[in-house]
């Protein structure tokens, strides 16, 4: 027989229960169901949650889940490598005959110089905003609270000065709504801000995990340049072959959507290994301070990529199609199916959010204990609903930061791609609507800009949602391990949430 103490509240009452023996994972008696301290360190004292409540997560059993996922992510990836080498090099080739004329086709190759000037400088300016991140974070909250205010507040005005009746009445509601969201939440911002900081402390312990996150970056770059040859030699080749090739051809929106599901399947792929990474490593030094470091990192790094991959490639799939569906709905608009279009957008809209407000629980679960894509949605799903914590997840002060901070880079990038498109007009001599070329740079350094500095504020945001469900299965071991950052939060956690237990 074994007598395991557990944990009820905060305030550290616990009972004991009676258990017929040790607990068992996957057949291995270990000392907690979150395996990562040796096990000659565990001790009855460490042994403080009750495994078999509900929604406690288990570390699984080490195999591959969900790997034809994982095979189609490498299929995709093949299949625009093969389009590349098939169609990219045309997309390049400009050839003038003795007059000076050109023949037929068009040259990207400005575009592509302009998003690898431009990513360099998305990857250098997010990466000053990570330490920004960590030495403000609660003034950052207020200000970007006060800039969705700001936001809400300047399309309102707008409706009313363009005479749009509706869209300023619309408007207004939302402005007044967001006022009143406003004020209930900003007695939270403490209490977000300890979140944010815990998070901060955790990436700070284990700084490797942000070179991981430029790994990534450089990878999304890369995959950008490579993403976007393939849809220059997609188009270009579409084009040539037309009988009138400046007008265009009829657009083939089963190539459109394969490519935007290509795209956004692997950015996905991308941004979510990110989040596992982060995940996993967090977990090692919320339950195992001291096997934190390198080694937690590329520990947490191989799991990812190995056999939780096809877990990942799942769900980021399943985004991926919603993404690729409202980029050729966008595409497809035009003066007569707008409203059609609009209606649209906004159901593809809802689903996005839902898929990916699933998805950012259930990786967690995937980083942290190896769980299939499926498994950990219900286990994260049970765990929240036992404890009734539904309204302090919707609490998503934190996000606002990351949008704010994203949005800015963005900017910036967009400045410095209308720069590029003024000053560097030989890049765009035969390049398509070099007409507004400097409005076209500009809107590519805003996506290149704002898709790479997502990806790096997903690292933050991963270590967020990880302490959240870290600290709803382990607030013992948080005390334990970490008592002062153990203390702010639950002075700011029971301040508001009196009634919650862990």
């Amino acid at each position: 027989m074994e007598t395991v103490i557990i944990q009820h509240s905060l305030s550290g009452d616990a009972t004991e229960k009676t258990m017929e023996g040790p607990t068992v994972v996957q057949g291995t008696a270990v000392a907690s169901p979150y395996d990562h301290r040796p096990k000659q360190e565990s001790s009855p004292q460490n042994e403080i949650r009750d495994p078999t409540g509900p929604g406690v997560g288990a570390k699984q059993e080490t195999r591959c889940r969900d790997p034809i996922f994982a095979f189609l992510l490498y299929g995709n990836v093949a299949a625009i490598v093969a389009v590349v080498l098939t169609y990219g090099p045309d997309a390049f080739y400009t050839s003038v005959d003795d007059n000076q004329e050109t023949q037929d086709g068009y040259d990207y190759s400005g575009y592509i110089y302009s998003v690898l000037v431009l990513g360099l400088f998305a990857i250098i300016l997010s990466g000053l905003s990570l330490p920004l991140m960590m030495c403000i974070p609660e003034l950052l909250i207020k200000m970007s609270l006060f800039f969705m205010l700001g936001l809400s507040a300047a399309m309102m005005i707008m409706s009313w000065m363009s005479q749009n009746i509706i869209g300023g009445i619309i408007g207004t509601i939302f402005f007044l709504i967001f006022i009143c969201y406003a004020r209930a939440v900003w007695s939270r911002i403490p209490f977000a801000s300890v979140n944010l900081l815990t998070a901060c402390t955790a990436i700070k312990k284990n700084f490797c995990v942000v070179f991981v996150a430029y790994f990534f970056i450089a990878l999304a770059l890369g995959w950008s340049l490579l993403w976007a040859v393939a849809l220059a030699g997609v188009s270009n080749k579409v084009i040539v072959e037309s009988d009138n090739p400046y007008e265009g051809s009829q657009v083939n929106w089963g190539y459109l959507f394969l490519l935007f599901l290509s795209y956004f399947f692997t950015h996905q792929v991308i941004q979510n290994t990110t989040h596992c990474v982060v995940a996993g490593t967090v977990g090692t030094w919320w339950f195992s301070p001291g096997d934190s470091g390198c080694g937690a990192v590329m520990g947490s790094l191989v799991r990812s990529l190995t056999t939780s991959f096809g877990s990942i490639c799942f769900g980021s799939l399943l985004v991926a199609i919603i993404q690729a569906t409202r980029a050729l709905a966008n595409a497809a608009r035009d003066n007569e199916n707008q409203i059609l279009v609009c209606i649209a957008q906004c159901i593809l809209s809802c689903l996005e959010s839902l898929l990916e407000y699933f998805n950012k629980w259930a990786f967690v679960y995937v980083g942290l204990y190896g769980y299939s894509y499926i498994e950990a949605g219900k286990n994260v799903i049970t765990l929240f609903k036992n404890r009734g914590w539904e309204a302090i997840i919707a609490d998503d002060l934190i996000s606002n930061v990351f949008f704010f901070l994203s949005l800015c880079v963005g900017l910036i990038c967009a400045a410095i791609g209308f720069a590029l498109g003024s000053g560097q007009d030989q890049w765009f001599v035969n390049a398509p609507y070099n007409s507004d070329i400097q409005y076209s740079v500009s809107v590519l350094g805003f996506i290149v800009g704002l898709v790479l500095t997502s990806i790096l504020m997903s690292t933050i945001a991963s270590a967020v949602n990880t302490v959240i469900v870290c600290f709803a299965e382990g607030p013992a071991e948080f005390e334990a391990n970490h008592p002062e950052l153990s203390a702010k939060m639950r002075e700011t956690w029971l301040s508001f949430y009196p009634d919650c237990g862990c």
